[in-house]
Formats: structure tokens, sequence, C-alpha cells
């Protein structure tokens, strides 16, 4: 892991870091508070389709989450995204998947077979990048978080089943084609954000989701409005509050 550069604003550390991973180089970057030493909880954050890990959505949650709670934060940007290369094999599936829906296929399971193919090199990325991250003096090895909706649902849940430092979820965005299965094999506290106007998730597929969880707690918050509506900032609170409550 090397840092390649620093700043620092409004009282949050931001590190843009380098990862070598089997499949290259990961880009990431680390938000801690300014001056912090010693260890504290790890957020990590997973960015929607077609964004990257400092979208302007990103950097105000890892600010608030910083501030808010004290907790570092990671973010780093998937196959095809931000400052990845461009990968051959996911530009031509995407193109044979807009012929399909093109042609009449449904997008729900056309997105939820992409999602399952890029999962498959993320969950161990983003192991790596926990590892990677456990050994910074101001992060360390503590408990971690995981947030992400859209992509960084469909991602996120085989993440989260698959792998035991993360402790809570806040999840969305997502449905049951996708990861149903992964899903019944998370037992952490979760928080899942919904859209009930949500024209690229049917409704159903996301409750359904929801009901697969297999945690004893989970809550469901239901906003109205379409997939890319901007969340309601009382949603990032809870958020927050949520987080504090199982990490800290």
């Amino acid at each position: 892991m090397r840092f390649l550069s620093e700043t620092s604003a409004d009282g949050v550390r931001e590190q843009i870091f380098s990862l070598d991973v089997a499949s290259g180089e990961l880009p990431g970057v680390l938000w801690t508070p300014d001056g912090a030493t010693g260890p504290r909880p790890l957020i990590l954050l997973g960015h929607g389709g077609g964004q990257h890990k400092k979208a302007p959505a990103m950097l105000a949650r890892a600010h608030r989450f910083v501030t808010g709670g004290g907790f570092a934060v990671a973010a780093v940007d998937v196959p095809g995204h931000g400052d990845r290369p461009t990968d051959p094999e996911f530009d031509r599936i995407a193109t044979e998947n807009q012929a399909r829906v093109e042609a009449g296929a449904d997008l729900a399971s056309v997105i939820a077979e992409f999602q399952a193919l890029v999962a498959r090199r993320t969950v161990p990325e983003w192991s790596a990048a926990l590892d990677a991250l456990s050994l910074v003096e101001h992060v360390g090895a503590g408990p971690v978080g995981y947030w992400g909706v859209s992509l960084g649902c469909g991602l996120g849940v085989p993440f989260v089943a698959a792998e035991p430092r993360v402790r809570a979820a806040v999840l969305g965005l997502g449905g049951a084609l996708a990861s149903a299965d992964e899903a019944r094999r998370i037992t952490v506290p979760v928080e899942f954000l919904l859209q009930w106007d949500d024209e690229r998730v049917p409704r159903e597929q996301a409750l359904a989701l929801y009901d697969a969880f297999g945690s004893t707690e989970k809550s469901l918050h239901a906003n109205p409005g379409p997939h890319a509506a901007i969340l309601p900032s009382y949603e990032l609170d809870s958020n927050l509050h949520f987080f504090l409550r199982h990490l800290l």
C-alpha cells in the first residue's frame, strides 16, 4: 500500500493510496480526523454505478462520518470506474447487456447478472484493502462497517456476507435477484434504504432482498422518489447513529 498524496480540510485528513492486488493496482482514498493517532473503527464506502470513490455524495458522507463519529472512512474504485483502467471484458458485457435491454430483456435481471460477475473480483479486492488499512497506525484492526447503495449494494451484499470483520452494514437500492443467497448469510445489523418509486429495481425485489437478510436486527427506510433521487439528509444522520451504536 502506497500513500500518494495528502490534504486536510474542515478537520478531515484525506490520503490517496494505491494498493497492489491480483488484478493490478487498486486506487483508493482514506479519510480520518485531522491529527488523529491510534486505532478507530473503519467504514468502507461502496460507490454507485458510473461514479467513483470521490464522487460528491461520497465526500459528503465520508466527512460526516469522520467529523460526527471520529471514524476512519475508506473507498476504492470498482473495476471500470474512477482511476481504474477500462476493462475490455466488462465493456463487452455492458454493451451486450445494453443490446439485451433494448431488445426487451428485463433490466433488473441484466443488472443482477452483471453485479454478480463484478463481485467475484471486488470481494477479494475489498478484503485486501481492509488487510492493508488495518496496518495503518491511525486506523488499526478495529471493527468495520460497510455503506453502499445501488451498485454499492449489489457488490456490498456478497462482500458483507464473506467478510467477518464487518460488524454492521447500511445497504439499499438493490434487489433480491442479485444477491438473495448471500443476504441470507448476513447476520450483522442492517439498515436498508429503499426508493419507493425506483424504476431500476422493482419494489418487490427490493423488499424481497430486505426480507432475505438473516439479521435479527434490521430496519427498512423507504422514501418516495426514483432510483437516482438524492437521499434525504436525515437518512445520513440515521446512518451515522447506526454506526455509532454498533461500531463504538
